[in-house]
């Protein structure tokens, strides 16, 4: 057996990334990792996909690892490149994505030398960049000899892996063509699996009380996705017969066309009739639930402990007892055929439910509302298509719009941070090129990540935007109003042409009326490449839930602090 060549450091990463199937990163060029890229670029399996700021790149690995359902890449100089991407990368960590962000770093000997170095806080301490993202990894290393490298990138990524939540590689700039041992096969673990023992008595403890329940529900929750529960979930439904709830971060993660799917719990702010039945309920199981301020409306959900069976990522939480070491999908698994069937919940339901007749049509010469662009939009969407809705009133028309069985939604519920969805629309593009991507965008939210448009164009993608312009930051004008949620108004339409330039296609257009939207979206039919549709909305003109649950919202922001003397 002939020995194999050497590899450097930076080529044994790319391999690891292809490897675990990454097949584009998102990277801003700076000194410290200029030979890092050099050896990046070798892998052929591996596109490098420059943006244009290191948040945008993270935004964009944040939506890659949604659409691929795997781990993504960002690659940044380090310190001012670290530092601007950490935002997207607390972001992934909330949200569970395996984002592998990648830094270039000084050279191993700057430190005892005592070197000075540009980039930095102007004081001979460089551990502090990895330091910051101890808070927002599972991992943070830094790679200062070859002699340790392949083990650090090993553990690393292995961990983001494991923990499905994003971890930090810094590479010495001295090391990245450091030649090493090349990568030999190896298997990466997943998430852990089930104690068989513990695993056992959860489901004997959770079916014996759901079997005794009068009218027990299931509520899908936004953990099902990253730790690969949907089917499982789904199962449980089909041989159930509970009614079926989701949380409004979890839409779209149980198929909508389901006969058992009741819509979106979301305590006041929620479907019709569902959260009738779920508070109702004598038991309801959540199935990967999270209970924020957000997801609860200000934690108005009428949701009572002793009342709920509580399945975790890795722990199963009964109203008098917790067993641990139990993984979601497994539960969920050996679950579904150990219960009676009960459809006692789904009855209720269709008792209480008052089905939604479609409004009447708009004039072609009326002015665009918010209701007649999502009704557009609705009927755009199919089995094909990822939606992305952006922070803001498109989270509440977005979650309120019925979707046919196959599309993936996407939204950033639990960080909550506006600009995201940009980036995010190029990600998620790059991960799936054969998916139909439509996002809504706020003009507030659009204003800090615009020009991200730019790289869309670069790539080529075909995403079908539509940039709400209603003057400001709607969202935070319903929970709190002030001059600071008014912004200065842009051509948003004509940026396309001011970025794609003499080489790009991208395609923008305003529509103020129903007709010009419908001319609009005809336009955007077919075009080979990115369409931006500026859709122009009075300012006062959203959703009553956002209302509702802004008004929520502000009263649990604004309690008052409680005496501790």
């Amino acid at each position: 057996m002939s020995a194999q060549p050497p590899s450097t450091v930076g080529r044994y990463l790319a391999a690891r990334l292809a490897e675990i199937g990454v097949g584009h990163y998102f990277a801003v060029p700076g000194d410290y990792n200029l030979v890092l890229l050099d050896e990046l670029l070798t892998d052929d399996r591996l596109q490098l996909v420059g943006c244009c700021n290191e948040l945008n790149a993270g935004y964009a690995a944040d939506g890659y690892a949604r659409a691929t359902g795997g781990p993504s890449a960002a690659v940044v100089t380090y310190s001012v490149g670290a530092l601007s991407l950490v935002n997207a990368v607390a972001g992934a960590y909330a949200e569970d994505l395996p984002l592998i962000a990648i830094s270039g770093g000084p050279n191993s000997n700057s430190t005892a030398d005592y070197e000075l170095l540009h980039h930095t806080l102007g004081k001979v301490d460089y551990d502090y960049v990895r330091d910051m993202y101890t808070h927002v990894t599972t991992e943070s290393v830094i790679v200062m000899h070859p002699s340790t490298a392949a083990a650090q990138i090993d553990a690393a990524v292995e961990t983001a892996l494991v923990t499905r939540k994003p971890v930090y590689i810094e590479i010495a700039s001295n090391v990245a063509s450091a030649q090493i041992s090349p990568p030999l096969p190896r298997r990466f673990a997943g998430p852990p699996a089930s104690d068989p023992d513990s695993l056992a008595a959860a489901v004997d403890a959770a079916a014996e009380l759901l079997d005794a329940a009068l009218k027990p529900v299931l509520v899908a929750g936004v953990k099902l996705r990253p730790y690969g529960a949907e089917e499982a979930f789904a199962a449980l439904a089909d041989a159930s017969g509970y009614g079926v709830a989701a949380m409004p971060n979890a839409k779209a993660m149980f198929d909508e066309s389901h006969p058992a799917y009741m819509g979106i719990y979301w305590g006041p702010v929620g479907w019709q009739g569902c959260a009738d039945i779920v508070e109702s309920a004598d038991l309801a199981l959540y199935a990967g639930a999270t209970f924020t301020d957000y997801s609860t409306t200000g934690h108005t959900s009428a949701v009572d402990p002793s009342k709920m069976i509580l399945v975790h990522p890795n722990q199963v939480v009964l109203p008098d007892r917790t067993f641990t070491d139990v993984a979601l999908a497994d539960f969920l698994d050996a679950l579904a055929p150990r219960l009676t069937r009960n459809a006692t919940s789904l009855d209720a339901y269709a008792r209480v439910r008052r089905p939604a007749g479609d409004p009447p049509a708009p004039s072609s010469d009326e002015r665009l509302t918010t209701a007649a662009l999502f009704g557009r939009v609705r009927s755009l969407v199919d089995g094909d298509t990822t939606l992305i809705a952006e922070t803001g009133d498109s989270w509440f028309n977005c979650i309120n719009m019925p979707l046919p069985s196959g599309v993936q939604f996407e939204i950033q519920m639990q960080y909550g941070s506006i600009g995201w969805s940009v980036g995010a629309t190029l990600g998620v593009c790059l991960g799936n090129l054969d998916r139909k991507v439509i996002a809504l965008i706020g003009d507030g939210s659009f204003q800090l990540t615009a020009q991200e448009l730019s790289t869309m164009i670069r790539c080529g993608v075909r995403p079908l935007i539509f940039l709400i312009n209603n003057g400001g930051y709607t969202i935070e004008v319903e929970i709190h109003d002030g001059p600071y949620n008014r912004i200065k108004n842009w051509d948003y339409a004509g940026l396309m042409a001011v970025f794609s330039a003499d080489d790009g296609n991208g395609l923008g257009l305003r529509a103020t009326t129903v007709g010009e939207l419908d001319d609009a979206i005809s336009r955007a039919d077919g075009h080979d490449g990115p369409v931006l549709i500026e859709v122009v909305i009075d300012r006062d003109d959203c959703s009553g839930e956002l209302l509702a649950w802004g008004a929520h919202v502000a009263k649990n922001n604004g309690r008052p602090p409680r005496r501790t003397f």
